[in-house]
């Protein structure tokens, strides 16, 4: 794992470079040469802190229409009659 140091100033002039470097590890994004924040991909933050993918993500990668997804049906009604009185 590679970890890249940025200053804040070098983040904004090229962001596209953080986000290349992350790929290989974290980025520590220093402010007056303290590193208040790292810039990570989403897979290492979710591996880091076991944080499970959710519909929405599922939904937006690549190979989603290998899920297998098959919602039951509903039965009855749908609705029902509420007394505001």
């Amino acid at each position: 794992m590679k970890i890249t140091t940025l200053s804040s100033r070098d983040l904004n002039r090229d962001t596209s470079l953080a986000k290349q470097a992350a790929k290989s590890g974290p980025v520590y994004i220093t402010d007056q040469g303290c590193p208040p924040h790292v810039l990570l991909t989403i897979e290492e933050y979710r591996r880091i802190t076991g944080q499970q993918a959710n519909i929405v993500d599922l939904l937006a990668m690549p190979g989603a229409e290998e899920v297998e997804f098959e919602p039951s049906r509903c039965e009855g009604e749908l609705w029902q009659s509420v007394n505001l009185a």
